[in-house]
């Protein structure tokens, strides 16, 4: 007769799994005695959880490695094909998507314009981006294991999207309207914690502790990882950062406040002021300034200052490891790195310069779309160790 497991077996069980498949994670490859040493658990457990691991599709045996004196050990490894996940990056005039396994290597991306901001003509874009990622998934032992969607507003921690100025959003419950049409598990959080997560994971922020994104598009937001963790706040509403006021009697902004960071320096703003040199969007400001024209060059160089002074507030506020400057305004690194360096520079305590890191994004406009992959993925993992599917 099988022996049934009590509770406290069986959280145990949870436990070791969680701890073995981590080791396989983070160590691959590597062998059942090498798990066995690094984690503390002995030789039979690991040998049982592995074994349930690899019956489960998730592990599997891809040869020997080298003998220390005795029988070669056989090498375990994570199966990235396993399963796939959608991540979203919602703009305010585009809608950019992504299928990766289960390592967040990309299988596919695609990218879809919006050209209104309705959530009655926004949600169908969404929903025709991800049908069309999820036909081209591979077979695969889980399927398609979640969605992860990053948006450009305040979301609480039942996936709704309570206020997004830029859309012109409020209180659309985002996560379940998509949770009840795939039948599969959403995240939702806000694009600037999704682009952190991104460069954390995938970018310029790989192996640093304490880090800020800046997502500079049509708005301007942060994402804080402080302590290797997402920094949410008291009500997961922190990194409203393009909202604190650089001029006191400023321009009136969206969010009801005047001067705010990003009437100043998201591409929204830039554009705007560059319309009067016929300059109608920020690809074509930035082809002028490739070209050389003076009045080009002065504007990216103008918000590049305007950048400059906000994130010298993040630097004496937090004093990051890093600040990564991502989204759209990180195509116009060449014209504005020197300036907001220089801005940075002068309104920044000198202590808190000392250690930190001025960088852009390593993946472009892709950033808060790769972290939303990685919220799909991070569920998928927190589900498995807990014994879910």
């Amino acid at each position: 007769m099988k022996k049934t497991l009590t509770g406290d077996q069986a959280l145990i069980k949870r436990i070791n799994t969680a701890i073995v498949l981590e080791a396989i994670l983070r160590e691959a490859p590597v062998s059942r005695a090498q798990i066995s040493e690094r984690t503390g658990l002995n030789k039979a457990t690991v040998s049982s959880l592995v074994q349930d691991l690899i019956d489960g599709a998730i592990v599997r045996e891809i040869g020997t490695g080298a003998s220390s004196g005795g029988r070669k050990p056989v090498l375990l490894e994570f199966v990235a094909e396993a399963g796939y996940a959608i991540g979203i990056d919602l703009g305010v005039n585009y809608v950019r998507g992504a299928l990766t396994d289960l390592r967040g290597h990309v299988a596919t991306e695609t990218l879809l314009p919006l050209h209104s901001r309705e959530p009655e003509t926004v949600l169908p874009v969404v929903h025709q981006c991800i049908d069309g990622l999820m036909a081209q998934a591979p077979a695969a032992a889980y399927g398609i294991v979640g969605i992860g969607v990053g948006v450009p507003g305040l979301v609480d921690d039942g996936g709704n999207l309570l206020f997004a100025p830029n859309l012109q959003w409020r209180d659309v419950p985002l996560r379940r309207l998509l949770a009840e049409r795939y039948q599969i598990s959403v995240a939702v959080e806000n694009e600037a914690n999704t682009g952190a997560i991104g460069e954390r994971i995938f970018g310029a922020g790989r192996n640093i502790d304490n880090l800020v994104y800046v997502s500079a598009g049509t708005g301007i937001g942060t994402g804080l990882i402080l302590n290797k963790e997402l920094y949410k706040g008291t009500s997961g509403f922190s990194g409203e950062v393009g909202h604190m006021s650089v001029e006191a009697f400023g321009k009136p902004c969206s969010c009801g406040n005047r001067g705010c960071w990003e009437m100043y320096a998201s591409e929204r703003a830039i554009v705007e002021k560059a319309a009067a040199s016929g300059f109608a969007t920020l690809d074509r400001l930035l082809a002028a300034a490739d070209e050389g024209l003076p009045e080009a060059v002065a504007l990216l160089e103008e918000a590049g200052e305007y950048l400059g002074i906000g994130v010298a507030n993040i630097v004496n506020v937090f004093n990051p490891d890093a600040v990564i400057i991502g989204n759209r305004m990180s195509l116009a690194r060449r014209w504005i790195e020197g300036p907001l360096r220089q801005a940075v520079i002068r309104r920044s305590l000198g202590f808190h310069l000392r250690n930190v890191q001025l960088s852009f994004s390593e993946l472009g406009e892709r950033s808060a779309m790769l972290g939303a992959v990685q919220l799909a993925i991070a569920g998928f993992f927190d589900r498995l160790k807990a014994g879910e599917r």
